[in-house]
C-alpha cells in the first residue's frame, strides 16, 4: 500500500495544496496555481540543464530554482490586476487564466503540445517528503508571527485588519506570490518525477483537486495541506487493496467530502487538532508608561491640535448624511458624539478616520488627509478605532485579536523566525507581553485564549477596545462601546477612559448613554440630521433647548435630571455640578 508512489503523491499533493493555503490564509480564493506549475514545469524543462549534462541532483535543484521564480513572477503579473477581486470574481479570473496558459501550452512546439515532453526521472520519496517538510516548515514559521496574524486578520475581516494598520493590498499580493513560487515548485517536481509532462496534467481537475485537498486538510491550521493530501491520497488506494475499482472514487470523493467538510467541519480535519495558546502573566504597570511601549511614535503634546475638521459634508446621492461640520480636537481631550440615531455620527467618524472620503470640506488628522490617503496610513499616522458593530476576528483566539492590534507598534519577525534567531522570539514575547497588558486593562486577562466569537457581547466590546489600544493611538475613536455593558462595566469604562486621557490619549467617544457621556467628557458636540446643533462644555449642552428637543427629551430649556462628570472618571478639563449616580 505504501509503495514508492504513493509516498511521493502525498508529497506532492500537499505541496500543491500548500499552494492554494498560502492563498486561503488570506482569504483569497485563486484557482491559477495549476497555471503557475504548468509554466514553471515547461520552462524549467525547456531551459534548464539537462541531468546528463551537470548530474541529477543538480539539474533538479536549477529546475526547482527556475520553476519558483517563474511560479513567482507569473504570480505577480496576474495578481497585480486581479487583486482587488474577491470571492468568485477571483477564482473565474484566476481560472481564466490557467486555462489560458494550458491551451497556449497544447499550440506551442517547445512543449510537444498536447503530447507533452518526456523528462528524466531524479524525484524520489525522500527528495519529494525534503520539498514537503520545508514547504511546511515556512507556514509553521509564519502562522505565529506578525506578518501571519496579518494574514489571518484579512481573512476574518478586512476592514477590521485596515483599521488596524494592516496593508491588506500588499499582504494579499505577498501571499499570491508565495503561492505562485510553491506551485511552480510543484510544477517542477511533478516534471521530474513522471518522465513525461503534459498540459493536460495542469488543467481544470487538477486545480480543483488541489484546493479540495487544502480544504479538506483546513486553512486554519499549517498541517492542514499535508492532512488533506493523506487522506485523499490514501483513501482510493484502500479501496484498491480490497478490490473495488478506484477509477471514479477520486473525483467521487473529492466533491464528497468537500461538502462534507463545508457542511460539518469549516476549519478542515486540521481544525480537530487542539490547539490552546494562553497569554504571558502581564506585568505590572500603566499601560501608557514608557518602558512598557512597543512604539516610537511620538504623540501630540497636550493641546496641540489632532483633528482639525472644517466645512465637512459628506452626500450619499440626494441624502446629506453629514453637512458643514467644523470641529477640533486637541491632545488629551475626550470629546463625546451624541444625537439621535441616523444623525451622522458614525458616518462623521468614518471621514475622520479614513473609511470613506469626504464629499466636501476638509480634514486633517495627526498631519495626513484621510480620504485621500489609504486606511492603513491614516492607522499608521495613530489613529486606532473600534466600530459601531463589533468587527472582530471571530476565529482567532482574544490575545491574538490584541496581537493584530498591535501591528504597527511590533516589529516583523517572520524572517527572523525562519532562521531561529533569538531577536525574533524576544520581539514575540514583549507583543505578547504588550498584548496581555491590553487585556488586563479591561478585564480580560483571564480569557485570553478563548476566541472572540465565544465571549459574550459585552466582553467583545472590551476586547475591540483592548485591540484598539494595542497600537499605542494618538486618537481612539470610540464608537458606542458601552453597547452591552451593565451599569457598573458602564462606570469602569468611564473610569479607564478617563485615565487613558490622563496619559496624553485623545479620545473621540460616540455614546448612547448620556450619563456615561456626561461623567467623561471635556465637551460634547450634538448631531442632528448631519448638522452640529449644539457644542460645549456637558452641562451647557445638556440645558440646550436644541438639544433637549432633538435627542434628549422634556421641555424646552429644560434638560433631563443626568448626573454631572466624575472626576475622578476623567482628567483635568470642565467641571460641572452634579451627583454620582
Amino acid at each position: 500500500m505504501f509503495g514508492e508512489s504513493t509516498l511521493v503523491f502525498i508529497a506532492l499533493g500537499g505541496i500543491f495544496a500548500y499552494s492554494f493555503y498560502a492563498v486561503l490564509v488570506a482569504g483569497q480564493l485563486s484557482l491559477g496555481q495549476a497555471g503557475f506549475a504548468a509554466l514553471a514545469a515547461f520552462t524549467s524543462v525547456a531551459v534548464g540543464p539537462s541531468p546528463a549534462d551537470v548530474g541529477e541532483l543538480p539539474a533538479l535543484l536549477i529546475g526547482l530554482l527556475i520553476g519558483v521564480v517563474v511560479g513567482a513572477v507569473s504570480a505577480v503579473v496576474l495578481g497585480l490586476p486581479t487583486i482587488r477581486l474577491r470571492g468568485v470574481f477571483l477564482a473565474i479570473a484566476t481560472l481564466a487564466f490557467a486555462e489560458a496558459v494550458r491551451i497556449l501550452l497544447v499550440n506551442a512546439e517547445w512543449t510537444g503540445g498536447a503530447q507533452g515532453t518526456s523528462v528524466t526521472k531524479v524525484v524520489t520519496p525522500a527528495i519529494a517528503w525534503l520539498a514537503l517538510l520545508l514547504v511546511g516548515y515556512w507556514f509553521w514559521r509564519q502562522g505565529p508571527s506578525r506578518y501571519g496574524r496579518a494574514l489571518a486578520a484579512i481573512r476574518e475581516d478586512e476592514l477590521a485588519a485596515r483599521a488596524m494598520g494592516v496593508d491588506v493590498g500588499r499582504h494579499r499580493l505577498s501571499a499570491f506570490v508565495a503561492a505562485g513560487a510553491i506551485a511552480g515548485a510543484y510544477g517542477v517536481l511533478w516534471a521530474y518525477y513522471m518522465r513525461l509532462v503534459a498540459p493536460e496534467d495542469f488543467d481544470f481537475v487538477a486545480a480543483i483537486d488541489g484546493l479540495v485537498t487544502a480544504v479538506v486538510g483546513g486553512s486554519t491550521l499549517f498541517i492542514g495541506p499535508l492532512l488533506g493530501s493523506g487522506f485523499l491520497t490514501m483513501v482510493p488506494e484502500i479501496q484498491r487493496e480490497i478490490g473495488v475499482d478506484a477509477g471514479w472514487v477520486r473525483p467521487f470523493l473529492s466533491g464528497l467530502l468537500l461538502l462534507l467538510v463545508i457542511l460539518f467541519l469549516p476549519g478542515g480535519l486540521a481544525s480537530l487538532i487542539p490547539v490552546r495558546r494562553t497569554a504571558p502573566p502581564a506585568t505590572g504597570g500603566d499601560l501608557g508608561s514608557e518602558h512598557e511601549r512597543l512604539s516610537t511614535r511620538t504623540h501630540p503634546a497636550a493641546g496641540e491640535p489632532v483633528v482639525e475638521v472644517s466645512g465637512l459634508g459628506k452626500d450619499y446621492g440626494g441624502v446629506h448624511a453629514v453637512r458643514d461640520v467644523d470641529l477640533t480636537l486637541r491632545s488629551g481631550e475626550v470629546v463625546g458624539l451624541i444625537g439621535p440615531n441616523g444623525a451622522g455620527k458614525t458616518t462623521l467618524v468614518n471621514l475622520i478616520s479614513g473609511l470613506v472620503p469626504a464629499t466636501s470640506g476638509t480634514v486633517r488628522v495627526l498631519g495626513v488627509e484621510p480620504g485621500r490617503t489609504p486606511v492603513h496610513r491614516v492607522a499608521a499616522a495613530g489613529v486606532s478605532r473600534t466600530f459601531q458593530h463589533s468587527k472582530l476576528f471571530p476565529r482567532l483566539s482574544a490575545l491574538d485579536n490584541v496581537l493584530v492590534g498591535s501591528h504597527l507598534v511590533s516589529r516583523p519577525t517572520f524572517l527572523r523566525r525562519l532562521l531561529w534567531l533569538p531577536s525574533a522570539r524576544r520581539d514575540e514575547q514583549q507583543a505578547l507581553q504588550h498584548a496581555a497588558r491590553c487585556l488586563a486593562r479591561v478585564g480580560l486577562g483571564e480569557r485570553a485564549s478563548v476566541p472572540a466569537a465565544a465571549l459574550s457581547y459585552g466582553d467583545q466590546r472590551r476586547l475591540e477596545i483592548a485591540r484598539a489600544l494595542a497600537a499605542d493611538p494618538s486618537l481612539l475613536i470610540l464608537d458606542e462601546p458601552a453597547a452591552g455593558m451593565n451599569h457598573v462595566e458602564a462606570t469602569g469604562l468611564s473610569e479607564l477612559i478617563g485615565s487613558l486621557a490622563a496619559g496624553g490619549l485623545t479620545i473621540l467617544l460616540i455614546e448612547h448613554n448620556v450619563g456615561m457621556v456626561l461623567r467623561t467628557c471635556h465637551r460634547i458636540v450634538v448631531l442632528n440630521f448631519g448638522e452640529v446643533i449644539a457644542a460645549g462644555g456637558p452641562q451647557e449642552v445638556v440645558k440646550d433647548p436644541a438639544v433637549v428637543a432633538a435627542y434628549l427629551g422634556g421641555s424646552a430649556g429644560e434638560g433631563p435630571d443626568l448626573p454631572g462628570p466624575a472626576a475622578a472618571a476623567r482628567p483635568e478639563g470642565p467641571t460641572a455640578e452634579g451627583e454620582q449616580p
